[in-house]
């Protein structure tokens, strides 16, 4: 694979992980609150259905970039696991950038 090709697949994915991470924190910190302390259902039923769309959306660029093989198995758990955890995303924003820039 050319290293331009590399570039755009990294920084698609660092796209994806800005986007799944920012509606993951919405989520856990603006919609679940309102939902349970304030009473207003709506929050999650609005934000829980586009976190899930970015969940998917990430997860499949990070499976395509993850697919060339030349990434280790701990690189690999970083990619999936900072999906599950809030603000986790965005510390993979900076080590993708990092790496785009060697290729």
């Amino acid at each position: 694979m050319s290293s331009e090709v590399e570039r755009v697949e990294l920084k698609r994915l660092r796209m994806g992980s800005l986007f799944e991470g920012t509606t993951l924190v919405v989520l856990v910190c603006v919609a679940v609150p309102l939902k349970h302390a304030f009473g207003v259902p709506q929050a999650t039923a609005i934000v829980g259905p586009i976190h899930g769309l970015a969940f998917v959306i990430y997860m499949g660029l990070a499976i395509d970039v993850l697919s060339d093989r030349t990434w280790s198995r701990a690189e690999a758990a970083r990619l999936i696991g900072a999906a599950f955890v809030p603000f986790g995303a965005f510390f993979n924003v900076g080590w993708l950038k990092r790496r785009a820039a060697v290729r």
